[in-house]
Parts: structure tokens; sequence; C-alpha cells
């Protein structure tokens, strides 16, 4: 009798709390690290800014998601950035592994490229600016070590999770900033007059994408408004309570709804992505994170001090409503890869332009990622990606439920589609340094990288 008590008692002991089971199968953790600079840092999204930064509107953050399925782990990062070079990417995962021993294959770092962030990077793509002190050194190491510090304690907080994803659309706060006018060239957009805007209309072609157009003057040439992508994509992640411990939010807008108020144009502000994220976090709880469509040609509706926080709030609104109905499930594999991608420089550029490390072999050397959960697939782009990159993407995907993103672990200026050479204005322009075909060449890798992460 009492070796059949002892045999009870060490079963008892040995049988672990449910949570802990089920953790070995799927598990995950969030945490937020600010990443606020001092004030006086030089701010990196407009090169008319002729002095540093003089204030703070709000505090900017690096906030962290890790994933495992008990076999393999990922961890996300949406910094509050402009961008993040594919040097401090490197960084950030070295640093990662070390102090978890998540592959570096394995680690996303996403900038939600805000225009109100610091200036983290001389070799821009643009780049003028390498031979002065526009850029704190000091804050940017202490910069990477936060982004790594953000996965170590998302990675140190895992918990057993339950996963889900859903999609939503907000089509009114957004439009195509490069209009074709009649003759097939471009005439940039980057804001639009009151009564312009008063004749806003929503419409859906025949092939299925979203355009948000409007009506000129009569005495005005009546341009083609291209597409937007107006999905909403969120991934939930709840605790073993069934409350939200963190979600990831995914939209195509520039974060520069900020720019039309003088006032803020020489402060630190995380935009209206900030704004998301944190009425998401009060309203649903957890954490919010934030990572960019495909938003290259793709710009908010208004600009402003309310229009910030109205097109932030309309967001976090469809956010918060779509994270109600979300299906849940604590059976999710989860996989990573990623591919390296040369893509072909311009033929002749201005002698001022600065360029990365290969440049003199006429090429630009980066990277694509995919981070599979369950059946949803996070494609992680480089750059300031056009949105007919991207919809072309989803178009052929072989996965339904595929979640694209851009400005996702480097930064090679704006990606553009081959039309967009033909028809002009500033992003095949002055803004890349990528010569025809770049747009192309992502779609191809995305599709071939995509089908890789699914084989068996």
């Amino acid at each position: 009798m009492k070796r059949q008590w002892l045999a009870l008692i060490v079963t008892l002991l040995c049988v672990e709390p449910l949570c802990s089971v089920v953790f070995a199968a799927l598990g995950g953790g969030g945490a937020k690290v600010n990443i606020t600079p001092p004030v006086g840092v030089w701010l990196s999204g407009y090169g008319s800014r002729d002095k540093p930064g003089d204030d703070i509107v709000d505090e900017l953050y690096a906030r962290a998601l890790v994933l495992s399925d008990g076999s393999n782990t990922v961890a996300i990062v949406s910094a509050d950035l402009l961008w993040v070079p594919l040097q401090m990417t490197r960084e950030v995962r070295q640093m990662v592994q070390t102090k978890t021993g998540i592959p570096q294959q394995n680690v996303m770092v996403c900038a939600t490229h805000t225009h109100f962030g610091p200036k983290i990077y001389r070799q821009t793509k643009l780049g003028p600016n390498v031979d002065d002190n526009t850029v704190d050194e000091a804050y940017v190491r202490t910069l990477t070590r936060k982004l790594a510090d953000a996965v170590f304690l998302a990675h140190k907080n895992m918990q057993e999770v339950r996963i889900g994803a859903a999609r939503g659309e907000v089509p009114e706060i957004v439009y195509h900033r490069r209009p074709r006018q009649a003759d097939g060239t471009v005439h940039m957009a980057f804001t639009l007059p009151p009564e312009v805007l008063a004749t806003r209309e929503i419409t859906r072609s025949p092939d299925g994408l979203t355009h948000v157009t409007f009506t000129y003057p009569p005495e005005q040439p009546q341009p083609t408004f291209g597409p937007i992508d107006p999905d909403v994509w969120v991934i939930r992640v709840d605790d073993c309570q069934g409350g939200m411990l963190a979600c990831l939010v995914t939209f195509a807008c520039h974060a520069v709804s900020g720019s039309a108020c003088p006032d803020w144009f020489y402060s630190i502000s995380a935009d209206y992505p900030g704004e998301t994220m944190r009425v998401v976090e009060r309203a649903a709880g957890g954490l919010c994170l934030f990572a960019s469509g495909t938003a290259g040609d793709i710009v908010p509706i208004k600009r402003g001090r309310e229009p910030r926080y109205q097109i932030g709030r309309a967001l976090a609104g469809e956010v918060v409503k779509r994270l109600q109905f979300v299906p849940m499930s604590d059976e999710v594999a989860i996989q990573a890869t990623k591919a390296e991608v040369k893509i072909p420089l311009k033929p002749t550029l201005p002698p001022e332009r600065i360029m990365d490390a290969d440049g003199a072999q006429g090429r630009v050397t980066t990277e694509i990622q995919v981070v599979r959960v369950g059946d949803v697939h996070l494609l992680g782009l480089p750059g300031e990606v056009l949105v007919e990159v991207g919809l072309e993407i989803k178009k052929r995907a072989s996965v339904k439920r595929l979640i694209v993103t851009s400005l996702a672990n480097d930064a090679i200026g704006y990606v553009c589609h081959a039309r967009a050479y033909d028809e002009g204005g500033y992003e095949p322009g002055p803004g890349t340094n990528l010569a025809r075909g770049a747009g192309e060449i992502v779609v191809e890798h995305a599709l071939k990288l995509i089908e890789q992460v699914d084989r068996p």
C-alpha cells in the first residue's frame, strides 16, 4: 500500500499544469521597449528639414512578438522608425540569437515608417549627408541593443497561447498618390485640395482591385487614380485565459499624416501607426504591433494634427472590430525562411548618391523573408514597395491568407513596377537607385519563397 501511495504522489508531482503542457506545443510572448531618442537628434523622412528635432509629440517604441510551436521559434519586431537598414537588422539578429537561441533567419525587423523618427543611417537611399554629423552614433548603438532587448524580454515572458488571424478593410482613409494623366504620365499628388477630396468615391474594378477616385474641377484634366490595398490584417495571440496577449496589424499607408502640421515638423512622433497601436492596446488589451503594407505610393487622405488622430483611430476601430471574432487555435505550425535577392541599379546615377557595399558592381544585395504561422504567411519585403507590386504578389500567390509587408529588414529605396518608369514621377525617379525591373524581380523571388516555406 505504501508503495502505491508513493507511486501516486510521484505521478502527481510529475504532472504539469495544463498551460505548461500546451505551451510545449504553442507558446508566445510580447514586450515593448521605449526607443525615444533625446531631443536634438536629426529626424528622418523629409530632406527639407534644416535643423534637429526640438520636441516630442509622443514616445517611440520597439514592440516584439515571439512565437514558438515547440520546434521552431520566430520573432517579429515592430519599431517606430522610418526604416531599418540590413546592417542593423543583422546586428539585432546576432544579439537575439546569442541571448535567446532564436535562429537569425527567424527574426523579422519591421519599421512603421514614421517620418518623424530619428535619423539612424548615413547611407540613405538618397544620401548626400554622409560626411556630416546628423546621425547620433551613440543613440544608434543603444537603439540596436534595445531592438534586441525587446525580443529577449518577449522570449523571457513566453507562455501558452492560441493564435488566429482575420482580415478587414479601411479604404476610405487612403488614396493612390500617382494619378495618371491622359498621355500616360504621372503628376504626383502628395495632397489633394478640399474641393477635390469632397468628391471621393470608392469603387471596385472588374479585376477585383479597389480604387479611391476623385473628380477635378471641369477646367482641369481628369486623371486616373491607381489602385489601393484596403486590407487590414490582424494576427491575434491570446493567453491561456482567453485574454489578448498581443496582435500584429498590417495596413498600407505612408506614415506622413502629421506633415501638414508646422508645429510638429521637427517633433518626434510615431504618426498615425502610434495612435493606432495605443488605441488598440487600450481597447483590446495586450500589445499591438504595426507593420506597413506595400504603401510606396499610398498616402493618407488628409494630413494635419487632427487627421493624424482620425486616421489612427479609424484604423484602430477596424482592428478592434476584427479582433472580436477571430477563430483561435492552439495547434499551429510555425516556420520561417529568407533568401538573398540581387537587384540591378540604374546605369547612371547622380554623383552624390550613396551606394551600398556592392554598388560598384551595379547591384544592391538585399533579402526577402517569409514567416508562416499556420495557414497565414507573413511576407517581409525590403524598401518602400509600390502597391502594384504587393497586389501582384497577392494575385499570383499559391496561398490564400497572405500578409505582405514592406520596409522589413532593409532600406533600399522605392521598389517600383516596370510601368512606373515610363510614367515618371518621384518614386521611379529621384526616389530610387533601383533599375527598371526591380519590382518584377521582387515579385518572382517572393512567390518562390512562399512556395519554399510550404515544402515539407
